[in-house]
């Protein structure tokens, strides 16, 4: 427990941190992104909420049990869906941001270390966005291995009251890979060499990673989080598990 709270103390030092010159150039791109696409997130999962939960309710069933199956599952459903939409943007926007994230963890790191921000870090933006984006693609592959299996234990009855926990877990890990890539690729290491030295800190990893998807979850407070996130990864990489 005590390190899952200090891995939850680093996103608020990235929130601390995006804010600082040098830095919050690299950050209000990437927030701007994401206020936009979790505007989308919020607005599709409050419009079409009661179709999807109508359903997979089955019609043949009497109505007085209906509705007591409904008030049983509603809450699971709710927590399911919440996640698997704000997750879901999640990947959308971080993969939309990902050409100014790197640039944003090396501004951060020179902060700490008391060097001085890049000076052509827009240009570098653009001659390093194919490689950026490719990574991406190949995290995003990653987390659908894990993601389908999840979802088919979700519609398992009985077994599926694990589900929300489950991917409240799942999301905080996946959501801790994907913001220490960035501090992590620019020393060179490799997505699989990224989740061997992450697991080698799992409890602060994870705390990060599991405060990051509740802020996400947080009206208003979701829209600056990944500039945050992105900061507080690469202060936690830098102290805990480069050394």
């Amino acid at each position: 427990m005590d390190n899952l709270f200090k891995g939850a103390g680093y996103l608020l030092k990235g929130f601390s941190l995006m804010n600082q010159q040098g830095i919050r150039s690299f950050a209000y791109l990437p927030m701007a992104i994401n206020i936009a696409l979790f505007s989308i997130a919020i607005w599709l999962g409050y419009s079409q909420f009661d179709s999807w939960s109508n359903s997979l309710m089955p019609t043949w069933l009497p109505e007085w049990l209906l509705n007591g199956i409904m008030w049983i599952i509603m809450p699971i459903f709710t927590a399911l869906v919440s996640i698997i939409v704000f997750f879901s943007f999640s990947i959308i926007a971080n993969f939309l941001a990902s050409p100014f994230n790197g640039p944003l963890a090396e501004a951060v790191e020179k902060k700490l270390t008391g060097q001085a921000p890049p000076a052509l870090a827009w240009q570098q933006i653009i001659k390093d966005t194919p490689s950026v984006l490719w990574n991406e693609l190949k995290k995003i592959k990653y987390f659908l291995l894990w993601i389908i299996p999840l979802f088919i234990l979700s519609l398992v009855p009985v077994v599926n009251i694990a589900a929300p926990v489950l991917w409240f877990l799942f999301s905080g890990w996946m959501l801790s890979l994907e913001y220490h890539d960035y501090p992590m690729g620019n020393h060179h290491l490799k997505f699989p060499a990224q989740r061997d030295k992450l697991k080698t800190q799992r409890g602060i990893t994870l705390g990060f990673g599991l405060a990051t998807l509740a802020m996400m979850m947080i009206p208003v407070v979701n829209f600056i989080v990944i500039p945050a996130a992105v900061a507080g990864a690469t202060a936690l990489y830098l102290e805990k598990i480069k050394p």
